[in-house]
């Protein structure tokens, strides 16, 4: 790839695919792996059952595609960054200012989601999908904006072997360096040691999946997202664009796998080499969701996804404090009773359905929640 080919545009034109492959993601959180798992189980078979594990997150070691959600969301955010930030960059006064005020309001938000206004301080969980979301955007933007490709390539390079290196070779206290079993990471003893709140059982118990330590991976996989933005928006033709992505991504799901020998694959952990495979799986989506909507223009097959894309922060919140599985028994509970066992399916669909309608009329009504 030569560096005149490879120069960005000064065009900031929104990319439909980004936006449907945040939806596509979102669709899995607000109930169609649920939906999935339903009637997969009415199935019986052997073979429905393994599809069904790949909606359910992997206890440790190892990838299923449902440990690909988080990771795909945070890999857009840094593919949509570049996007919001570029007019920004002669007057880093305001850029900062709006950085800090999406990474506060992330973070408030993260906190409210998971229980602040209950006021039981010492029961909350600190840590969260949200908070994580606003840390890594707000790195994420501060490295984009004092740095080109090559210092974003080499951050991303530091960070996967800086990880590597600390849990390699730094053990917990009592512990031995290099264990990466759920009880004896360095990153649980961190977590354990300094995240206040409570340290939740669903989060493996032992430190939390969005704690403080492997926060710093996660920054990573933004910047991995903010390096695709560069061949989304440079000057060369869409096929060669869709050529890049898809390569690059096979390059690095096969790193990640091979690198997996060494380090392993671990989600509540964010290892490197589960940044590498699912780094390498979000750019060989984004390369055929852009191929698909963006190259050929086949585009109304992703309107659901980028109703639902446009407002995920929406969804994530409103899903919290409004009752759609009440709505869902309320209006489908006769029609769930007679469809045998199809019945609980009927209901979760109905909840996935009315959180659509939900987002359907504020697309409607051109009503976002700018975060």
């Amino acid at each position: 790839m030569n560096r005149q080919a490879m120069a960005t545009s000064t065009t900031t034109q929104r990319v439909l695919a980004i936006d449907a492959l945040r939806g596509f993601d979102m669709f899995w959180i607000i109930g169609a792996d649920a939906v999935a798992r339903s009637l997969l189980g009415l199935m019986g078979t052997t073979r429905a059952a393994k599809l069904a594990e790949q909606f359910e997150h992997v206890q440790w070691v190892g990838f299923r595609f449902y440990d690909l959600i988080f990771p795909l969301f945070l890999f857009l955010v840094g593919c949509s960054l570049p996007f919001s930030l570029e007019k920004h960059r002669q007057s880093p006064t305001n850029a900062y200012a709006r950085i800090a005020r999406r990474v506060a309001a992330l973070v408030l938000l993260g906190l409210i989601a998971n229980g602040l206004l209950k006021f039981e301080f010492q029961d909350l969980r600190y840590a969260g999908v949200l908070q994580r979301i606003g840390i890594c955007y707000g790195i994420g933007a501060f490295i984009y904006l004092n740095t080109q490709l090559r210092g974003q390539l080499i951050a991303l390079v530091v960070i996967l072997i800086g990880y590597w290196a600390i849990l390699r070779f730094i053990p917990a206290p009592g512990g031995i360096a290099g264990d990466l079993s759920i009880e004896g990471n360095l990153s649980g003893w961190l977590d354990r040691k300094l995240l206040p709140g409570k340290i939740m059982p669903q989060y493996y118990g032992y430190g939390d999946n969005e704690g403080i330590l492997s926060t710093l991976p996660a920054i990573a996989t933004v910047l991995s997202g903010i390096l695709a933005s560069h061949v989304l928006r440079s000057s060369i033709g869409n096929w060669q664009k869709v050529a890049y992505l898809a390569c690059a991504g096979v390059a690095c799901v096969y790193a990640g796998y091979l690198w997996n020998g060494w380090f392993p694959i671990i989600k509540n952990l964010w290892t490197s080499s589960f940044v590498l495979v699912t780094t390498g799986w979000s750019l060989i989506l984004l390369a055929a969701f852009y191929a698909v909507i963006d190259v050929i223009g086949f585009k109304m097959w992703a309107t659901v996804f980028v109703i639902i894309g446009v407002n995920a922060i929406t969804i994530y919140i409103a899903q919290r404090f409004i009752d759609f599985k009440f709505m869902s028994q309320f209006f489908l509970t006769g029609v769930a009773r007679i469809s045998g066992s199809y019945g609980p399916c009927v209901l979760l669909a109905g909840t996935l359905i009315g959180k659509l309608v939900f987002l359907a009329v504020l697309f409607r009504h051109k009503i976002f929640l700018r975060v």
